[in-house]
Order: structure tokens, then sequence, then C-alpha cells
């Protein structure tokens, strides 16, 4: 499985990074048969978003550390090095562009976006 990541590098500048999730079969659920699981990730809370379609949200940094997980709905996302990425039901994303110029994105077409958003700890220096 993969997933997107908003970083923003030591000059504040956002990028888009590809990750890769690993899983190891283990015995999860038992007595359910084994299952394919990643690595554990501390998390604090989580919450769902609404984004009314036509909504725009021009640069901004993340408000946090946090995964987004998009359940309906299509959002297009753009990073201060102008790539220019879409993520719609099913599409999982990193934010961690929590300082510089950010991010910008907004919803396409002519409904809500709805994302489920897990905060996550921030991550030891």
């Amino acid at each position: 499985m993969k997933f997107t990541r908003i970083y923003a590098d030591e000059y504040g500048e956002s990028h888009f990074e590809d990750v890769e999730v690993n899983f190891d079969t283990i015995d999860f659920a038992p007595p359910a048969p084994p299952l394919g699981v990643s690595q554990p990730t501390p998390a604090q809370r989580y919450r769902y978003l609404r984004g009314p379609a036509g909504w725009v949200g021009d640069w901004h940094p993340a408000p946090e550390r946090h995964l987004m997980i998009y359940l309906s709905g299509e959002v297009e996302a753009e990073t201060s090095d102008g790539e220019i990425r879409r993520f719609g039901p099913g599409s999982v994303i990193l934010l961690e562009d929590t300082f510089g110029r950010g991010h910008r994105s907004r919803v396409l077409g002519l409904t809500d976006v709805l994302v489920a958003v897990v905060q996550l700890d921030v991550p030891p220096e």
C-alpha cells in the first residue's frame, strides 16, 4: 500500500512524497486467521472534516501533524514546489508541512468532501 506525504523542507517549501507501507502477517484478532498489519503509529485523537463543494484554501501550513483518509468527494492539492495532485475516496495523506508556506487545496466537483482526520503525535527530533 502507498500513501502520500506532504512535508516542508528546511526552507519551508512543501513537497509531495510517495510512501510505501509494509505489512507483517500476524495473529491480529485470534481466532480469526492471520492478517497483514503495519507498524503502529502513535495518535492522539480523530475527527471528521467536511469541505463544502467549491471550498478553496489558499496557501496554509497544516495546523498539526495528521493523517487524512478521504471517504467521499475529491480534492486537488498543490505544494509550494508547484506539483498538483488529486485525492478522492480511499486516498490517504500524511500532512507534515506544519511550517513554511504550506500547501493550497480546493474541493472539486459539486459534492462535499468527507475526510477522517487522525491527529498524530509529534515525531521525536
